[in-house]
């Protein structure tokens, strides 16, 4: 539904912060599946592990958390002017690791929703099995003017 360029318009990550390369379910202000095509040639597989590669899980959870910001950010009103903060986690499980080839499906649901805070329920999934999950909290800011 969503590609890369269209995230982009929605969350001010980009390479190779940018986790997300797709969006195939959207349902506005309840729930998104997202997909990240995990590649061999991704930055932290350098170090994380030579000759071992692992995705690590707190980019896991940051892919998570992406998905739940253009979730959270799509219907928003002058979005460019807005931040989403990762600002807590519970119940955060991996179950299993993430390698080279994988893809990875990204599946947030929004539990609660307030005006400027919201908790989450995200799951991550590899061949329709989980690889991870959590419940996101996180709290949206306006974004400083990069100009002043």
């Amino acid at each position: 539904m969503f590609d890369a360029k269209q995230i982009m318009s929605i969350i001010p990550h980009r390479y190779p912060f940018l986790l997300i390369d797709r969006i195939v379910e959207f349902e506005e202000k309840k729930r998104i599946i997202a997909i990240k095509n995990v590649t061999v040639n991704e930055p932290f597989f350098q170090g994380h592990f030579p000759g071992n590669p692992i995705m690590p899980g707190v980019l896991i959870m940051e892919a998570l958390a992406q998905a739940g910001g253009v979730l959270l950010l799509y219907a928003m009103p002058e979005r460019e002017k807005k931040l989403i903060y990762f600002v807590g986690i519970d119940n955060a499980r991996f179950r299993k690791p993430v390698l080279p080839g994988d893809v990875l499906t990204l599946e947030v649901e929004i539990l609660n929703l307030r005006s400027w805070t919201c908790k989450l329920k995200a799951v991550a999934k590899v061949d329709g099995k989980v690889v991870a999950e959590a419940e996101i909290m996180s709290a949206m800011a306006d974004r400083e003017d990069p100009k002043k």
